[in-house]
């Protein structure tokens, strides 16, 4: 039986709380429970390096100046300082490739690490950074006229999205988190693209945590309260439910962020638990009648599977990842604006029979989401096409593989 590559995982986010964090750390644990040889580098709170055969840890430490890019999250200018004791550890480690999931400070080393050692890159495209950066530079420049802010932040956009793709371009294989971004990045990049969907864990989210009867209808978010996540339309939402006459109800609004102060302020019958984990945040979701969430700017959506896994009809949008998790009509609905989204919602709401049979159905579908099957088959198997059929030149001491010309698989392979 072939072995499995050696690959090292060069993580810009891994212990926070979000998607992409979320995914490294489930593919880790893959890697662990299979037996992979598996190098994890990536920032935390304390230096650790652990090799513990065939699994390695690198954990830096961010500096002094290192600034925020996100509530939980920095960027450390000088990690990059670090570059040759890394290339010493990932030298001895010997990867058959490495992987990058973004263009932060570990993903930079991770490249540039590949570039010295002549080994190929598979790099996952995880957050739409440059749409988060312009709605959150719309709202800063909030003092000027609107067609100034809508310029500036359009003319930002359009940059941070070049340069993001850039980057991607350097590796020789990407993997993407939906149909319409694999699209985009091997339109603009030139590179092959395969897609990389999202797991869940069907024991930790589910309706058997629902611990209340009774007592008001619950809508539900979560996820970071900021702009990106247009987080303002709930305010509406609950406008629109007072003046649809819906039976009482709450909104728990679960996360936190810049816009938290202005929810607060804004909403009467909204309940704020803060970052939610493990059990607290199985109940909660188990504890939802609706799913609202109102981004137009995921790239996937792991919240919306989670929702759905507890028996939770979910109202997205038709933007992003989270439309191609939906099923319209069956596990909840996708709008194609603001006001069909909240129309959407309103539905749910007045009629607890459509909810209880798409939380049924959602439920069953998130059943066919297991982390394994999604590395088994779309991770692991791009590691070896790309080994297979890349010309790459190997690392110091390795064979080199025949090579051979690359070919990619469609990247509208449906969920």
């Amino acid at each position: 039986m072939r072995r499995a590559p050696r690959v090292a995982l060069f993580a810009d986010t891994f212990h926070e709380v979000n998607g992409a964090a979320h995914t490294c750390r489930q593919l880790d644990a893959f890697a662990r429970r299979r037996g992979f040889d598996f190098l994890n580098v990536h920032c935390g709170p304390e230096e650790i390096f652990e090799r513990a055969e065939p699994h390695w840890t690198l954990q830096l430490k961010r500096g002094p100046f290192a600034f925020r890019v996100d509530r939980d999250l920095s960027f450390d200018p000088c990690l990059f300082l670090r570059r040759r004791n890394v290339l010493a550890v990932v030298r001895d480690f010997a990867p058959d490739l490495i992987h990058v999931t973004s263009t932060g400070d570990v993903g930079i080393l991770g490249m540039w690490a590949a570039h010295r050692l002549r080994v190929p890159v598979v790099a996952s495209w995880h957050t739409n950074v440059h749409e988060f950066a312009a709605r959150r530079l719309e709202k800063a420049l909030g003092f000027l006229p609107r067609s100034s802010r809508t310029a500036a932040a359009a003319l930002a956009e359009r940059w941070i999205l070049r340069c993001a793709l850039w980057f991607y371009g350097k590796a020789q294989a990407v993997l993407a988190p939906n149909q319409d971004l694999a699209r985009v990045i091997a339109e603009r990049t030139g590179r092959p693209v395969f897609l990389m969907t999202r797991g869940i864990d069907t024991g930790v989210f589910s309706p058997a945590h629902r611990e209340r009867e009774g007592g008001p209808l619950t809508i539900g978010f979560v996820g970071r309260l900021t702009p990106e996540k247009n987080v303002r339309l709930l305010a509406r939402l609950e406008e629109t439910l007072v003046a649809a006459g819906a039976p009482p109800f709450r909104l728990l609004v679960v996360g936190d962020g810049s816009e938290r102060a202005w929810l607060q302020a804004n909403l009467r019958h909204a309940e704020f638990p803060g970052v939610l984990r493990g059990r607290d945040l199985s109940r909660a979701y188990a504890g939802m009648d609706v799913f609202a969430f109102p981004s137009h700017t995921d790239t996937y959506g792991n919240v919306v599977l989670e929702a759905m896994a507890s028996g939770v009809p979910a109202v997205v949008t038709a933007d992003g990842g989270p439309k191609f998790l939906v099923r319209p009509g069956e596990t909840g609905f996708v709008a194609a604006g603001d006001d069909e989204f909240l129309s959407a919602v309103r539905r749910l709401a007045l009629d607890a029979g459509e909810r209880l049979r798409m939380g049924r159905a959602a439920r069953a579908h998130a059943l066919q989401f297991p982390w394994d099957h999604v590395f088994e088959t779309e991770v692991y198997a791009t590691y070896r096409i790309a080994l297979d059929r890349l010309q790459w030149q190997p690392a110091p001491g390795k064979t080199e593989p025949g090579k051979r010309s690359f070919i990619a698989p469609s990247p509208d392979r449906r969920l």
